[in-house]
């Protein structure tokens, strides 16, 4: 049976992030065959609706504003309801995202709806919506099978392929007006954090340190090769509690969970809480002078050496083979 399945777009700075295209993929994947209906919140984001119509989206609605300038839970949720209401969708799918995070719990919440978080496939079965998400740090894979009412989802990053952009689609970009009001959260100003380059939850390649790299100044190595392979920096916990590196960087249980590409792993011993947060990278590069350590049970390819000398031959032997090509 056919359904219509919302999609909410997340914007940054005036573009899309990625995970924007991919909950259009899981919409049009759960809604079988039904209706995608793409959905902005924003402040001058109206320009922005045929970019999710190009990538799968049927139509899109906007709710344009200056009180959504900047995400907060009250207007967005607000702004949200306001287009569930007139949609009466029988999904709605967010990105796994700080904000889709907090905005999905609380309109299923005040909706009695279903939630289903950090789903990384998506499937229908008649009248079922199945989604697939880790558990157990992600050792294991459940399915979770929502049979009847509304259902909010987010997609982790990097999970769920998008659709290819196709420029030549066209559907309708209509306004919603509505009127937000009563928030208790004003934003004075945004600080961007000047630890982080490329935003880690959707770098499709990612190089890590960790303690292995015996002080913040080493971390200029994986800066370097980073800027080859164009490549986010990240971090374990050992190595920001060591004051290394920012916690903006911290991947693990405590810190964000990654799904890129290619995770090359440096100086990091493999440490379980670390592991949840890297451990369903499609390739995964461990170096470490210890043989024995665990992280090598999960790399597909690894390199026993002392990081300091391995990784500039690596940065190296990429700028040449990049060049090349």
């Amino acid at each position: 049976m056919t359904k219509k399945v919302l999609a909410v777009g997340e914007i940054r700075d005036g573009e899309f992030r990625n995970v924007s295209f991919e909950a259009v993929a899981a919409a049009k994947e759960i809604s079988a065959g039904g209706e995608v209906v793409g959905v902005l919140l924003g402040e001058n984001v109206s320009s922005l609706g045929n970019e999710l119509i190009a990538y799968g989206a049927d139509r899109v609605v906007v709710v344009d504003s200056d009180k959504l300038a900047g995400y907060t839970p009250d207007g967005y949720s607000q702004a949200l309801q306001a287009v569930i209401d007139q949609e009466s969708p029988e999904g709605i799918v967010l990105g796994h995202t700080a904000i889709g995070r907090d905005l999905a719990p609380k309109l299923a919440a005040r909706l009695n709806s279903g939630l289903v978080s950090d789903a990384t496939g998506v499937e229908t079965a008649g009248e079922e919506f199945i989604f697939t998400r880790p558990i157990y740090s992600g050792k294991a894979f459940e399915k979770k099978v929502v049979a009847e009412g509304i259902v909010f989802a987010t997609v982790r990053p990097n999970n769920i392929p998008a659709l290819e952009k196709d420029e030549s689609r066209s559907g309708d970009v209509a306004s919603l007006d509505v009127d937000i009001k009563d928030l208790r959260t004003i934003i004075k100003d945004v600080v961007k954090n000047t630890a982080s380059g490329v935003d880690l939850s959707e770098a499709s390649v990612i190089v890590a340190g960790g303690r292995g790299m015996k002080g913040s100044e080493n971390f200029t190595l994986l800066d370097e090769l980073a800027n080859v392979l164009g490549a986010a920096v990240g971090a374990s916990r050992g190595a920001c509690d060591a004051e290394y590196c920012d916690y903006a960087l911290q991947i693990g249980q405590t810190g964000k969970v990654v799904t890129p590409d290619l995770y090359i792993a440096v100086g990091i011993s493999g440490a379980i809480q670390h592991v949840a947060g890297m451990s369903n990278s499609k390739v995964i590069v461990a170096i470490n002078k210890d043989p024995e350590a665990e992280i090598f049970n999960i790399a597909d390819y690894g390199i026993v050496g002392d990081l300091f000398d391995v990784v500039p031959k690596l940065t190296e032997e990429f700028k040449n083979v990049l060049v090349k090509s």
